[in-house]
């Protein structure tokens, strides 16, 4: 299965880049791993529903039909590491080519994607700039393969 985070992008930061660098190298010693980042329209912060939803489309556009999508989202569920590791396994299994791995935008996703999603996932109880989200998103995916296998990353 390939796995594929997807990411509405915006600014950019080195930090930010060296740490999904060196995340992205872990996670594809374990499947085919991509970070894909579209580019967003501009818009003012006075028309953020326009916003949100042009950022919508773009990943709609992007997702092929029998794709698995697992979109982060504040109203997702919230799961320790060991329930993670138990979702990416069911993920690997649902039999499909891709993973989609989504992080939206500054104002959410549309009502079409909350609803297209297979799985909505919580990286926590408060709100996080979307660099520092796709960061503890590839890192959890990597802690998650981590247990899968038995490796001693996972301190439990």
């Amino acid at each position: 299965m390939k796995f594929i985070f997807l990411h509405i992008s915006t600014a950019r930061e080195k930090w930010s880049d060296l740490a999904i660098d060196l995340y992205s190298e872990k996670i594809s010693h374990f499947t085919s791993f991509e970070v894909h980042g579209l580019k967003p329209k501009k818009y003012s912060r006075d028309n953020h529903l326009a916003k949100r939803d042009d950022d919508t489309k773009i990943i709609m556009d992007f997702l092929k039909e029998d794709d698995f999508v697992v979109l982060f989202d504040e109203k997702g569920k919230a799961l320790d590491s060991f329930a993670w590791a138990k979702a990416v396994e069911s993920v690997l299994q649902s039999g499909k080519k891709r993973c989609i791995w989504i992080i939206g935008g500054a104002y959410g996703v549309g009502e079409d994607l909350q609803k297209r999603a297979n799985l909505k996932l919580n990286l926590g109880p408060f709100v996080m700039n979307h660099l520092v989200a796709q960061t503890v998103a590839a890192e959890q995916i990597y802690r998650a393969f981590t247990i899968i296998k038995g490796l001693p990353y996972h301190n439990a």
